[in-house]
């Protein structure tokens, strides 16, 4: 459709740009790591740490003045306001999975310690129980997290770009592939973290429905980290019922210690990702006020 306003056109980074290239490729990593058949907290690491070099090639993105002009100039658009709406949401998202996380990560480090003190059955016992109720509010977090990124997923992509150019329709995409790529990020990690076992490999969303649904998600394969949870679990209940061998504190002392490494990188993981965040919302704000 013609726009019968003729606006001048400015000239972008188009797919044959280097910044843009880099994004590509990139994205193109990042969707093989979405696409595979397992889900460790290891791979999740790795994904927060390819999410680090996207926002980093993002970044190099609108620091063009090709780019910020190009923005600048429809800053009253829709898509720009669901990119800035977007930034906030995901900043909230990126919230809320840290404090889940680091109060996880304060109440395995409180058992690893009780366990290895062994400071009496009741000091232990109590750690135990905060461990547990730990995991059981991950599941409600969980469940509250889930809903909102399914929402964002939903708002993604609504406002319409008519009679954009090309190159700008380009940038535009990139940026929304971006965002869809934080979230897919982020809702990987909170699915792991409520440690369920998947059954079939359903869509993304429909995956998602059922857990929301059932407060279980399953899957035919078993999750690597999932088992080492299970294995922890196994061990602290017979711990908790005084049916502990030393084997069994064994599996539980490097069960939690494997846990407690594995929680510290998602946590690094977690803050690069927040101050990237922060970055590109920051720099929408100041292009668009440009």
């Amino acid at each position: 459709m013609a726009n019968p306003c003729h606006v001048r056109s400015i000239s972008l980074p188009s797919r044959s740009h280097p910044t843009t290239l880099k994004i590509q490729e990139e994205l193109y990593k990042l969707r093989k790591w979405e696409a595979s058949s397992t889900s460790t907290l290891g791979t999740i690491c790795n994904g927060l740490s390819g999410m680090e070099e996207l926002y980093k090639c993002l970044d190099e993105l609108l620091s063009l003045q090709s780019t910020q002009q190009a923005i600048s100039h429809h800053q009253h658009e829709e898509w720009v306001e669901e990119l800035l709406d977007g930034s906030v949401s995901l900043l909230d998202v990126c919230c809320n999975t840290r404090d889940v996380i680091s109060q996880f990560k304060e109440n395995v480090g409180d058992l690893q310690s009780a366990l290895r003190r062994r400071k009496g059955d009741l000091c232990i016992e109590s750690s135990i129980n905060n461990y547990i109720c730990s995991r059981k509010k991950m599941n409600k977090d969980a469940k509250k997290l889930l809903a909102a990124m399914k929402k964002m997923d939903n708002k993604a992509g609504a406002s319409p770009l008519l009679d954009q150019d090309h190159q700008l329709s380009t940038v535009i995409k990139v940026l929304r592939d971006v965002n869809a790529m934080s979230i897919s990020i982020f809702q990987s990690l909170v699915l792991f973290l409520s440690t369920a076992v998947l059954k079939s490999k359903p869509s993304r969303w429909s995956l998602v429905s059922k857990f929301m649904r059932k407060g279980v998600v399953s899957c035919e394969e078993k999750h690597e980290n999932v088992e080492e949870l299970e294995n922890i679990d196994f061990a602290l209940s017979k711990i908790s019922s005084n049916r502990a061998d030393l084997e069994t504190m064994q599996i539980a002392h490097k069960g939690l210690g494997a846990l407690e490494v594995s929680i510290e990188g998602l946590d690094n993981g977690l803050e690069g990702m927040f101050r990237d965040l922060i970055k590109t919302r920051a720099s929408l704000l100041n292009i668009i006020s440009y």
